[in-house]
C-alpha cells in the first residue's frame, strides 16, 4: 500500500511546475525545478514557491524526523541563517516525513529551527533525488543549483557552499 500511494504521489507530480524533469547527478549551472508545497510553520497553511526566493541564496534541506544525521545537520542550518539570513540567504526544510504535522512542527520547535519548513511530497524528492537523508541543494541568486550533497557534511563544508552561493549574482 506504501509503494502505491508513492507511485500514484510521484505520477501525480503533485507540487511541482508543470513539465519538471528529475535533476541530473551533476547539478552545477542547472536551473532549480521548481515547486510549491505547503508551509507547515505558517499556522495559515501558506505554501511557498521556490520561485518565490530568485534572488536569494537557497538552501533546500530534505529531512526526516528520524534521521540522526539531520539532527546534527539541523543545528548548523540555524546558525548559517542567522548569520547569513540579512545577506540573502534563504534555508528551506523540506519534511519527507509521516510523522505528520504536529510532530514535525514539535520536533522542528525542539532543534530551534529558524527557517520555513515545508511538508514533502514524493514528487518533489524524486525529482531533486532526495531518496537518501539528508540531502542538501544549493542554489544560487539566480535560480541555478551549485551542488546537491548526500548525506552528513562538515559544518564547514556547508558554510563554504552557502558562500559560494550567496556570491551568485541575480
Amino acid at each position: 500500500m506504501l509503494v502505491l500511494g508513492r507511485r500514484m504521489a510521484s505520477k501525480s507530480a503533485a507540487g511541482l511546475a508543470e513539465g519538471v524533469q528529475p535533476i541530473p547527478s551533476q547539478v552545477k549551472g542547472i536551473a532549480a525545478p521548481d515547486f510549491e508545497l505547503e508551509t507547515l510553520s505558517a499556522a495559515d497553511g501558506t505554501k511557498l514557491k521556490l520561485s518565490d526566493l530568485k534572488g536569494k541564496a537557497v538552501v533546500l534541506s530534505f529531512w526526516a524526523t528520524w534521521c540522526e544525521p539531520c539532527k546534527v545537520e539541523m543545528p548548523w542550518l540555524v546558525e548559517m541563517k542567522k548569520q547569513y539570513g540579512a545577506q540573502g540567504l534563504e534555508v528551506v526544510g523540506i519534511a519527507q516525513d509521516d510523522a505528520g504535522k504536529e510532530a514535525i512542527m514539535k520536533f522542528a520547535n525542539s532543534m530551534g529551527v529558524n527557517y520555513p519548513i515545508l511538508q514533502g511530497k514524493n514528487a518533489v524528492m524524486d525529482v531533486y533525488g532526495a531518496q537518501l537523508m539528508p540531502t542538501t541543494v544549493y542554489i544560487g541568486r539566480d535560480g541555478k543549483m551549485l551542488d546537491k550533497v548526500v548525506g552528513l557534511v562538515s559544518k564547514s563544508e556547508i558554510e563554504d557552499h552557502i558562500k559560494q552561493a550567496l556570491e551568485t549574482k541575480p
